[in-house]
């Protein structure tokens, strides 16, 4: 429990300090529309700290802990690869900086590999509370 609930901390002050980022380098550069930057508090608040904080109520109900090491090792290079793709296509869109096309794909499709992974990892993690349950 102590992990995960470690984990929801930093996921939290990641999510903090993605906002404060998304208002300031916004402002800064006078940018007034829209940028992926917006979704980096919310994919950090929702999927990393309020995920982590289930997990710790999941933990305690039906001891689930020693079941979870590998894929919340996917979870985690998931989320944070597709938030940090998300953080390259914003800092390029505040900026006004036009990308070749290979590399608008390439942010793109490594973005859905963030995405593939953390998707499949989450389902994962259900199956496996799914059981943990069924266990009790």
């Amino acid at each position: 429990m102590k992990k995960y609930i470690n984990c929801a901390i930093v996921y939290a002050i990641l999510a903090l300090a993605g906002g404060v980022f998304f208002r300031e380098f916004t402002k800064i550069n006078g940018f007034d529309g829209t940028t992926t930057l917006a979704f980096i508090h919310p994919h950090y608040l929702a999927l990393g700290m309020l995920f982590f904080v289930v997990l710790v109520m999941l933990d305690k109900l039906f001891g689930i802990q020693g079941r979870l090491g590998k894929v919340l090792v996917a979870y985690h290079a998931g989320l944070n690869v597709s938030v940090v793709m998300l953080l390259v296509r914003g800092v390029f869109q505040v900026l006004g900086t036009a990308l070749p096309n290979g590399a608008d794909a390439a942010i793109s499709g490594i973005a859905g590999l963030g995405h593939i992974i953390l998707g499949v990892s989450l389902v994962l993690v259900l199956f496996k509370v799914k059981k943990a349950v069924q266990e009790q």
